[in-house]
């Protein structure tokens, strides 16, 4: 679900009232721990954590006029999703996270390539995502984006 919202407080203003808890508690989190550099804001409908241009001028390939993003959180219909980008690029950092979620949620991981959906919200491993807050710093994330763009 896509939304019109253009500033992330419109963006929890927007959703249902058993969402907004958990949302904003997400958004807190990853504004507290997310990495020096990054800014908040709305990208692709959502809300979205981002390389500025001030520090990447560059952009996003695909779309070179947005920064270059790097994490985004969304209410979607069944769930609440957290996109990850440096999980999808970094085997790695994906692997760490695969191996360590059942140590910090007792339900299934439901994840993609990037993206992990969280159907529980009362059961959301927020102690697991400040510790991924923490694995990639913006540096890191443009010289993995780079490398990757360049094959």
């Amino acid at each position: 679900m896509t939304s019109q919202a253009t500033t992330p407080e419109d963006y929890i203003g927007q959703l249902p009232e058993d969402r907004k808890a958990a949302i904003t508690k997400l958004n807190n989190l990853i504004i507290k721990h997310m990495p020096k550099g990054l800014e908040a804001g709305i990208s692709y409908g959502m809300l979205a954590y981002y390389v500025p241009k001030s520090i990447y001028p560059n952009g996003y390939h695909c779309k070179p006029f947005p920064p270059l993003p790097f994490i985004n959180l969304a209410s979607q219909k069944n769930f609440i999703a957290l996109y990850h980008s440096g999980m999808y690029a970094k085997k790695e950092l994906y692997n760490w996270f695969v191996a360590e979620y059942p140590k910090h949620c007792k339900y299934k991981l439901d994840m993609g390539k990037s993206c992990v959906r969280f159907k529980k919200i009362d059961d959301i491993p927020y102690n697991l995502i400040e510790e991924l807050l923490g694995k990639i710093s913006v540096e890191e994330w443009i010289e993995i984006y780079e490398s990757a763009i360049k094959k």
